[in-house]
């Protein structure tokens, strides 16, 4: 596992995202969802990523049961406030560590910052950020962060408004790059000096495959590669990037990241040429990505979450 430094820690650089994991019935498969986190702590993954709303209210707390057995200090927590979900930050807050069985969380995010959301997380009368400082202070949380799902100029206001942020979450990928301007807000977020969290670098399982023809071009450019090595290997070339979650499902998804993250080796400029040549037909191309002012109806109405 390879690792890159956040301040004073060290990081692995595959994250491991609590979104999607295995499901029986509509309920998490603990079985099988316990056999991935151990083969994650085994194998050197360090950070864990859940939220409020993940698997409908499930995940954090089978995170939480699932990391029981590992030393608190072998592992980084990371969850996250949604206003959507429950305005009651200090009601969740301290839900949340229970259900994560633990008395402090490292890493705490506000939740979905988009052109729906940005004006409760900011309202003077809520004072979620003099919340979360006060928490800091207290050792209850250790950095404060937000995921977005804005606009480039939400995504800026909102970094304006306080100083307080030390990373930023955004869905990043070389689809998204251009399609969504995940450009722009990869530049905003570097000029304010802060490192950037990427969500769904294989965008939800849809760059896992390009149609037969294009996965066969990739394979046969690098035959020791995966298809979904060629997305993570994109982001290895943007240096302000720390983290990569991915949402590993199954066993085969996490060996295979896994074995990606064993070095630190980014796109060539002939492989990113290549990738760009991948024409609109193939099927990563086919659906476009929701309109990131809808996911926070969909994440009241369903209480699950389509990203970090």
């Amino acid at each position: 596992m390879i690792y890159k430094p956040f301040q004073d820690l060290r990081l692995s650089r595959l994250g491991m995202g609590n979104m999607r994991l295995p499901v029986n019935r509509g309920r998490i498969d603990k079985k099988k969802a316990q056999e991935i986190i151990d083969y994650a702590m085994e194998q050197g993954i360090n950070y864990y990523d859940t939220a409020y709303v993940y698997h409908s209210g499930e995940s954090e707390p089978f995170l939480g049961e699932a990391l029981s057995k590992y030393p608190r200090d072998s592992y980084y927590l990371a969850t996250k406030f949604y206003v959507m979900a429950n305005p009651n930050i200090e009601q969740v807050f301290e839900e949340q560590l229970r259900k994560l069985h633990t008395d402090y969380i490292d890493f705490y995010l506000l939740h979905c910052v988009n052109e729906e959301t940005i004006g409760a997380y900011m309202a003077k009368n809520r004072h979620y950020m003099d919340f979360l400082l006060e928490q800091k202070a207290k050792g209850r949380i250790r950095h404060i962060g937000f995921s977005s799902h804005g606009k480039p100029e939400t995504l800026e206001k909102f970094l304006n408004w306080s100083d307080a942020f030390e990373f930023v979450q955004i869905q990043l990928n070389y689809l998204d790059w251009t399609m969504q301007n995940a450009k722009r807000q990869y530049e905003i977020i570097t000029q304010h000096g802060l490192p950037v969290w990427v969500m769904e670098p294989v965008r939800g399982g849809r760059l896992a495959s390009l149609g037969e023809k294009y996965d066969a071009m990739l394979r046969k450019a690098r035959p020791d590669w995966s298809i979904p090595a060629w997305a993570f290997r994109w982001l290895m070339g943007l240096p302000n990037v720390t983290m990569i979650l991915s949402g590993m499902t199954t066993m085969e998804q996490i060996r295979d990241n896994v074995a990606t993250f064993q070095t630190d080796e980014a796109l060539t400029p002939e492989e990113k040429m290549l990738l760009t040549n991948v024409p609109a037909t193939s099927p990563a191309w086919r659906c476009p990505a929701r309109p990131a002012s809808t996911a926070a109806t969909a994440a009241r109405s369903t209480l699950t979450f389509p990203g970090g």
